[in-house]
């Protein structure tokens, strides 16, 4: 089980422009400050990853978003209320709150309130949304253990957060909030 203080030395290292692994509800994932041009940089550059692909962003609430949510319609509030928290991101316009490295080459920024306890505390320990993507090199199957992300990164991240994943046996389904269309299931 994780603890406060591990919790609190993650939030400290993503404060510092660090990039962190943790567990999530389907595979270990990387984190970092969605704010932070070089955490962003850092985490592009351990992944191998082309930044106009852009990340998803995880919060431990809806209100956490309220800054990503700002000019969206209220009809389109329902779907998000519905399927939040839980293993749904919603692809939804970008209001101009999104970094480029989190947006991607895309007009809109991916969302999910995570239903993850681990997740859902470091985000309200760090008081707002973090990048969450897969802890992997691009091309490469996301670790499902520490020890496979010890393995692949090395000391090359700022934390690694120990705990256990979901019970969920796929990452998140995407899905395009204006158009309700299925990008990944």
């Amino acid at each position: 089980m994780t603890t406060a203080a591990e919790v609190d030395t993650a939030v400290r290292a993503l404060r510092e422009g660090g990039v962190i692994a943790c567990p999530t509800e389907a595979v270990w994932g990387l984190s970092c400050d969605p704010d932070n041009d070089e955490a962003l940089a850092r985490l592009m550059r351990l992944k191998d990853r082309d930044p106009a692909k852009g990340v998803i962003l995880v919060a431990a609430s809806i209100s956490q978003f309220q800054p990503w949510l700002t000019q969206l319609p209220l009809a389109l509030h329902a779907p998000l209320v519905a399927s939040w928290p839980g293993p749904n991101t919603w692809l939804v316009p970008d209001n101009g709150r999104s970094h480029g490295m989190v947006r991607g080459a895309h007009a809109k920024v991916a969302l999910r309130v995570t239903d993850h306890p681990l997740m859902q505390a470091l985000c309200e320990a760090f008081g707002g949304p973090l990048v969450s993507t897969s802890a992997n090199v691009a091309g490469d199957p996301p670790a499902t253990s520490e020890d496979e992300v010890r393995a692949v990164f090395g000391d090359q991240l700022a934390a690694i957060v120990s705990g256990e994943l979901g019970g969920n046996a796929s990452p998140s389904t995407i899905r395009d909030l204006a158009s309700g269309s299925v990008i990944r299931s």
